[in-house]
């Protein structure tokens, strides 16, 4: 059996396929976390991701390779959580615009496409680290296009990315010391195998144990983590209100007079509109650009040659349709209130942790350690804070990716403070003038992140060895700056041996956070330690309510 052309409808099974086995295995991926605290997210968040992205295919019955990678990207990019998913959204993001245009790919294209979205992924990511799911797709792909060298078969090919994907699983402890400390493979990477596993199930023909994404409780949970991009906007908001579309057949004669130059034509286009995207080869250039002149960008392509394929749509028309559709109310504020010009969007879990933020101004999206906020909850708190330019405070290293990414979908203009704990996020809003300009707010809340050190205490939900300290399951462990220092079987002892770690001659302000699982007598027996230790030092004692993390500590 060889396939040699590959067209919408199979990869669009494809795809659903992948979810699906995702959505079966997400409980494995996130046993696969190493660091040993309750935070085994990265199934979860590869499944939530990938669902978001097979629904827009299910309501997709065009049999384009095209147009269904196109939606299938788009719903993972609405829907992204923590890194994996954001890092899965890009490489399938490359993958579509590889692919963009074509009604069938052969084995060729089927290759240059998982190439490309390795491209794609990498160029997103600040610093790549290898060992991680970025490894298992570049080696995957890597092996996809050697192998198109040779065959035209599309089976072929996605056998040899799935074989190769799950040996470069296996090379991820040599990458990535930790993974080899703790005896696992990378769990996003294993996230990426079982999507390619439901590729090639399908293409052999095969069936894999159903889990189907038509089920209603998977719909459910869709449908309370992605909703339509557009309800999270106003119709009048739309600048450019005409998604033009259309291609130029270039004529020898007209080309004489005026050369084409692919370049130039898109720099020129692109004073007009956004959205723009410009593909030409040696007969034909694509043309795509949402504009509030279309005929203008018909008269200038229309120098090159004749156009064919015209397709205009009014997106304002389009846009209160959805809204009717939906019956959904825009968010909070209206055409006359005017946008103030600051406002701070910060993450955090625990309602004493909210309680603080909010004190301070911020607008709080819920979320943390194991349940990290997609990309679009991101983007409908941008839009409810109704401000002109936007602070954003992950406060999560996994996080990040996904506030970058709903920064690159608004209109307003978005800074990212990347803080990575409640202390650097706490610090960094102090730090907040409403009266200094955005970059001199964005240099002293980055400086401010500096100035504090994070502290943690939570337990162990395996028995492992890191960083030369020993860790049996149920132990409570210091983490500072993200470090195991210190672990033991008593929650004050190891609390106490982390502040004394954290502190120095410098150390003025101790705040305490305590969690969900302490009392405010244990955070008061914490800071007469302290006072007794290190009299100079003045103790703040907050209740954070928060889970996880039996006590939060901020030493300035």
């Amino acid at each position: 059996m060889s396939l040699k052309v590959l067209d919408g409808k199979k990869f669009a099974n494809m795809v659903l396929e992948g979810a699906a086995n995702l959505t079966r295995n997400a409980a494995m991926v996130d046993a696969l976390n190493v660091f040993p605290v309750p935070d085994g997210d990265t199934g979860t968040n590869m499944n939530l991701t990938i669902t978001s992205g097979a629904k827009e295919v299910e309501k997709n019955s065009n049999n384009h390779v095209g147009v269904i990678a196109n939606a299938f990207a788009k719903g993972l990019l609405m829907g992204a959580r923590g890194n994996s998913g954001v890092i899965l959204s890009q490489l399938f993001r490359g993958f579509s615009k590889a692919v963009e245009g074509k009604e069938t790919i052969t084995a060729s294209e089927f290759a240059n496409a998982f190439d490309k979205g390795v491209e794609t992924a990498y160029k997103a990511v600040m610093k790549p680290v290898e060992g991680t799911i970025l490894t298992v797709a570049k080696d995957a792909a890597k092996k996809a296009v050697k192998e198109a060298k040779k065959s035209d078969d599309i089976l072929h090919i996605m056998k040899e990315v799935l074989k190769e994907s799950k040996a470069s699983l296996n090379r991820t402890p040599d990458l990535l010391p930790v993974l080899k400390e703790v005896g696992v493979v990378d769990s996003g990477g294993q996230g990426l195998v079982t999507v390619y596993e439901g590729f090639l199930a399908v293409l052999e023909g095969r069936e894999l144990p159903k889990v189907s994404v038509n089920a209603a409780s998977m719909n459910e949970l869709v449908n309370a983590e992605h909703h339509k991009a557009q309800v999270h906007m106003k119709t009048e908001d739309i600048h450019f209100g005409y998604c033009t579309e259309f291609m130029v057949k270039f004529e020898t004669a007209k080309l004489k007079n005026n050369p084409f130059d692919e370049n130039t034509f898109r720099n020129e286009l692109n004073e007009h509109g956004d959205s723009l995207l410009v593909v030409a080869d040696e007969d034909v250039v694509k043309v795509h650009i949402h504009t509030e002149q279309p005929g203008n960008m018909l008269t200038l392509a229309h120098r090159y040659g004749s156009l064919i394929n015209i397709k205009i749509e009014n997106m304002r028309e389009q846009h209160s349709a959805i809204l009717e559709s939906e019956n959904t109310i825009i968010p909070t504020y209206t055409q006359s209130e005017k946008k103030k010009e600051y406002g701070i969007v910060t993450v955090a879990m625990g309602e004493g942790i909210e309680e603080m933020f909010s004190s301070m101004g911020a607008s709080v999206i819920q979320g943390g350690q194991t349940m990290n906020p997609s990309t679009e909850d991101i983007v409908r708190a941008i839009r409810k804070v109704n401000a002109e330019k936007i602070f954003i405070l992950p406060n999560n290293s996994n996080i990040i990716m996904a506030s970058e990414q709903a920064a690159s979908v608004v209109d307003e203009e978005v800074v990212i403070i990347r803080t990575k704990t409640v202390p650097q996020g706490i610090s960094s809003i102090l730090a907040f003038n409403p009266s200094a300009d955005l970059k001199e707010n964005e240099e002293k809340m980055n400086d401010a992140i500096s100035s504090v050190k994070s502290g943690q205490v939570t337990y162990a939900v395996r028995d492992t060895s890191i960083d030369g300290v020993e860790i049996a399951k149920g132990d409570f462990m210091g983490i500072s700056e993200g470090k195991i220092i210190t672990s033991k079987t008593d929650k004050m002892a190891v609390t106490k041996e982390l502040l004394e770690k954290m502190m120095d001659e410098d150390s003025e302000i101790v705040t305490i956070i305590y969690g969900e699982d302490s009392s405010e007598d244990e955070a008061q027996e914490i800071a007469d330690f302290l006072e007794e230790k290190f009299p100079d030092a003045e103790a703040e004692i907050h209740n954070g309510k928060q889970p996880i993390y039996s006590f939060i500590l901020a030493v300035e």
